[in-house]
């Protein structure tokens, strides 16, 4: 018999449940690399060139921001260009017009972005183009307001704009035609409303509408809207993975509507209840920069003096280490902060995802003094305008050391000794400031995790007077960590060098997820089944635990009119497995058929979606009526008059009543 099973790889579940153990230099560097080590070479500071997709008439541009993992777009025909969620610094796409001949015409948002500020209010001013948007967006500033459905001329081709909430109320996304087809888009670009593998999350409108209902409206945007395109039409996100906005978005620049419908783990879910379910799980906490880059997209961004020189910092003497009117950011690498550094400064190194580890640890409003070389103070000025920071002051650490003020400096382990010292006892605490989800896949040992995001409050678990290591993957996030426990009062703090990736190297023991026959790095699949019990099991519950139990008998109306077992009630099958209400109540749901086939279907259908307990009649009732009614017949009695029917544990189930049976079942098959 074939089965059809789905399951989802929830990382973050599924590692919680794996048996852990350790093993001798059997991982890699490679498997625990992250999207923040992978973002350290200096290209990912910059808009990237990713793919030119080149149809009849139209070629869309796709450029990438590997420290946001944003991709932004330019669709040209003839000589006119749409710019499609540029980032705030826009000089790439005013250079690349120049360079080809093309005229930018317009700026096209999708949506209110949160983890950038936009580049609208810029091209306002440089090139004072329209910019394009859902008339129902709130927009605070002039807009060419867009309607659900509305189709534009551009260049050679036709644009059209459908409305797809569900990231935000206000999503938009954009199709594309070539001129040699005005019926079937080429591609569509779709903001943070769908991605490669992923959907927009929709918790980031900070508390003004509930996320449940934006999920809902992304599933109906699914449905109605995208799923009705044809499977070849390309999809271009705003995002890939590494991005906040969504969760485990897959490594890929762009799609098909037809990929997507096959292999995104959300749009499996055929009910809303469980789409609403699967979106809402396991997302990761929103940077707190989120909504104010949110609100200042709606306002119109302010425009950016790009290239006015650094304020200095007001003294050079300890008022600049007061964390109360100060937060001190370094942007060297953790080397160098670990040779000295100012009090209370957080090293956030620029060769790395800065924009956005600035967004989540250093809060909205505060005065940001950077500190690092010249050239590096003025590429972080930049860079931080993209997600709506202004600096307040600059200072080189050398200027500081000059000054004769005070530098706390950090001792390096390396992993080597710190392996040591934990074989012998005398290591310090080790604290991981990586996910749990991270921590739980692959440590180096017995480490106490303490996320980064919620080091400041968790420290204070720790006694300040201990030292204490702080680990990650590649030493980025540990060294980070140094300047947050040293702001609550640690002394004794330092950061493993090169972090798990040198651990791994050096060949030292790790505690992984492993199994019999399942490869260390190989993520462990968790199936869930019905369990199948046999005819005379059933006929144990239904004479010793009745009422504790939902029994449904899911053969067409007139087999089950024909012969039914005590207490059960007829199902149609495609209500069984799409209804919501089957998934909750106080006790098993026992599923029957004729054979067996079909229940075990529904079965495990049912299971991929509830813990509650499923039972399957192995056999079916052909099985049951072999095995039980055949020897001694359970007579199904019906009710005397004014007897109350024992209600079922799940309570106003839509289904078709129970006509009564006879007193006695006649002896034939089971509805064949």
């Amino acid at each position: 018999m074939n089965r059809m099973i789905s399951f989802k790889l929830a990382t973050c579940v599924l590692l919680a449940s794996f048996a852990i153990f350790c093993f001798q230099g059997q991982a890699s560097a490679g498997a625990i690399k992250d999207s923040e080590s992978a973002s350290h070479a200096d290209t990912a500071a910059t808009q990237v060139v990713v793919k030119i997709y080149e149809y009849a008439g139209v070629k869309i541009i796709q450029f990438n921001l590997g420290v946001l993992s944003h991709y932004s777009y330019m669709v040209v025909s003839g000589m006119d260009a749409l710019v499609v969620d540029p980032d705030r610094d826009i000089q790439v796409y005013l250079d690349t017009a120049k360079k080809e001949g093309w005229t930018i015409k317009g700026v096209f948002l999708t949506h209110s972005n949160a983890d950038f500020v936009a580049g609208h209010s810029e091209f306002a001013k440089v090139v004072g183009c329209p910019v394009y948007q859902n008339k129902d967006s709130g927009a605070a500033y002039k807009i060419s307001a867009l309607s659900d459905g509305q189709v534009i001329p551009w260049g050679e081709v036709t644009l059209q704009f459908l409305s797809t909430p569900g990231h935000t109320p206000d999503g938009m996304s954009m199709l594309v035609f070539g001129k040699d087809d005005r019926a079937t888009p080429k591609a569509i670009l779709t903001g943070d409303t769908l991605f490669v593998g992923s959907i927009g999350r929709p918790d980031l409108m900070g508390g003004t509408m509930a996320a449940a209902t934006l999920a809902g409206m992304s599933y109906d945007t699914w449905q109605n809207k995208l799923s009705k395109l044809d499977d070849g039409v390309v999809v271009l996100p705003a995002h890939g993975a590494g991005s906040l906005c969504g969760a485990h978005l897959r490594d890929e620049p762009s799609t098909t509507i037809g990929t997507e419908r096959k292999t995104n783990p959300y749009l499996e879910h055929k009910g809303k209840n469980d789409f609403i379910t699967a979106v809402l799980e396991g997302l990761p906490e929103a940077p707190q920069y989120f909504k104010h880059n949110a609100e200042m997209n709606r306002e119109g961004p302010p425009v950016v003096v790009w290239n006015a020189p650094l304020p200095k910092a007001p003294a050079l003497d300890p008022t600049l280490t007061d964390e109360t009117k100060y937060y001190v950011v370094d942007l060297r690498d953790a080397k160098s902060f670990a040779a000295g550094h100012i009090p209370n400064a957080v090293n956030i190194a620029l060769r790395g995802r800065l924009e956005t580890w600035v967004g989540i640890m250093v809060p909205w409003g505060s005065k940001v003094v950077l500190c690092g070389s010249p050239e590096e103070m003025k590429e972080a000025a930049f860079r931080l305008y993209r997600v709506g920071y202004t600096v307040t002051a600059a200072v080189s650490f050398d200027e500081w050391r000059a000054a004769k003020q005070t530098v706390y400096t950090n001792e390096p382990i390396v992993p080597q000794e710190l392996y040591k010292r934990m074989q012998d006892g005398t290591a310090p605490v080790v604290v991981d400031v990586r996910l749990p989800t991270e921590w739980m896949g692959l440590r180096i040992g017995n480490v106490v995790n303490m996320p980064l995001n919620q080091l400041s409050v968790l420290a204070a678990k720790l006694d300040p007077n201990e030292p204490v290591v702080t680990v990650c993957n590649s030493a980025f996030r540990s060294s980070l960590g140094i300047g947050l426990l040293e702001r609550k009062g640690f002394k004794k703090v330092a950061s493993m060098v090169g972090g798990g990736e040198a651990w791994i190297e050096a060949g030292l023991p790790v505690i992984q997820p492993t199994g019999p026959g399942i490869a260390a790095t190989q993520p462990k699949r968790v199936i869930n089944l019905p369990d199948r019990i046999d005819p005379p099991q059933l006929q144990r519950m239904l004479m010793d635990l009745p009422g504790s139990f939902d029994l449904v008998d899911i053969r067409p109306a007139e087999h089950f009119k024909d012969y039914n077992l005590p207490g059960s009630r007829n199902v149609d099958i495609a209500d069984l497995i799409t209804n919501a209400l089957y998934l909750t109540g106080a006790g098993p749901l026992v599923i029957v058929d004729r054979d067996g086939s079909l229940a075990l279907a529904a079965g495990g259908i049912l299971s991929q979606k509830t813990q509650r307990q499923i039972k399957v009649l192995f056999g079916g009732l052909e099985a049951y009526w072999n095995s039980v009614e055949m020897g001694d017949p359970i007579k199904v009695v019906p009710l005397a008059p004014g007897t109350t029917k024992v209600q079922p544990s799940v309570p106003a189930l839509p289904v078709q009543p129970a006509p009564q049976a006879p007193e006695t079942p006649k002896k034939k098959s089971a509805g064949c």
